[in-house]
C-alpha cells in the first residue's frame, strides 16, 4: 500500500521566494520517483500568471516534470491529467472560491481518488487547509472564518499562525466557543507533513518556525509543538 501523504505549508515557498525551493525540494523527495510529475493548481488566485512564472522558475531547478492546471481557460481532460501526477501542489488565495470551482468540475473527487492511490497532496495557505476537515480562512474580507474543506485527512488547520496578527486570537476564540475541538496551526516558513492521517513531522524551512496542535484544556488554550526537523 502507498502512503497517503499531505504536506501543508503555513506560508512561504515559491510564491514569495521564487528560485529558492527549500520546501519544494523536500516535497519532491517524498516521491518514490526519480523524476516525479508535479502539477501546480493556482485556482485560488484565478490562475494568476505571475504565480505560475514563480512556480516554473523554482521547479525547473529540480529533477522533475512540472506542469500546471488552469481552470479559467480551456480546461484539459482532468482525469487524464491528475492520473499522470505523482505530486499535486495547490497555491494560496481564496479557499472558498477555489473549492467551489473544483466541485463544479468534479476535480475534488479526482484528487481524492489520486490521494488514496498515493499521489502526494501539498500546498500553501488555501492549498494547505483544503485537505483537512475544516480550515481557518480569510476568504471573507471582514473576518477570519471556519469553513468546511475536503476532509481527505482528519482534523482542522490554520496557516500563517505567526504571520498574521489575528490568527492566534481568532483560533483561540473558535476553540473557546467550541466551534473547533482542536486545530493544527502552522507558522509561515513551516510545513506540517501528514502520513496516513497522522502528523509525521513539522518541517521548518525558515529559522525558528513551528507547527502546533492547539486545543482548549482546563479553560486554557494549549499549544503542543509537533516534532520538528529543520531543513533551512
Amino acid at each position: 500500500m502507498m502512503d497517503k501523504q499531505i504536506i501543508a505549508i503555513g506560508g512561504g515557498g515559491f510564491g514569495r521566494n521564487p528560485g529558492i525551493g527549500t520546501i519544494e525540494k523536500y516535497i519532491l523527495q517524498q516521491s518514490k520517483k526519480d523524476k516525479p510529475n508535479i502539477c501546480f493548481i493556482p485556482t485560488a488566485t484565478g490562475d494568476n500568471d505571475s504565480y505560475k512564472v514563480s512556480y516554473y522558475a523554482t521547479l525547473n531547478n529540480f529533477n522533475c516534470n512540472p506542469t500546471h492546471l488552469d481552470l479559467f481557460k480551456r480546461t484539459p481532460n482532468l482525469e487524464e491529467l491528475i492520473k499522470q501526477q505523482d505530486i499535486i501542489f495547490v497555491g494560496g488565495g481564496n479557499t472558498k472560491s477555489m473549492l467551489s470551482v473544483w466541485k463544479g468540475w468534479g476535480l475534488d473527487e479526482l484528487l481524492r481518488e489520486a490521494y488514496l492511490q498515493g499521489t502526494i497532496m501539498s500546498g500553501v495557505s488555501a492549498g494547505a487547509i483544503c485537505w483537512f476537515e475544516n480550515g481557518i480562512t480569510d476568504s471573507w474580507a471582514d473576518e477570519l472564518n471556519v469553513m468546511e474543506c475536503l476532509a481527505f485527512t482528519r482534523g482542522n488547520c490554520c496557516p500563517h499562525y505567526d504571520e498574521e496578527a489575528q490568527r492566534k486570537p481568532t483560533l483561540s476564540k473558535f476553540l473557546s466557543e467550541s466551534r473547533l475541538s482542536e486545530c493544527y496551526a502552522i507558522d509561515g516558513g513551516c510545513a506540517l507533513h501528514i502520513k496516513n492521517d497522522v502528523p509525521y513531522k513539522s518541517i521548518s524551512f525558515m529559522e525558528n518556525k513551528e507547527s502546533f496542535l492547539v486545543r482548549k484544556q482546563d479553560e486554557k488554550i494549549i499549544e503542543k509543538p509537533i516534532t520538528k526537523i529543520n531543513i533551512a
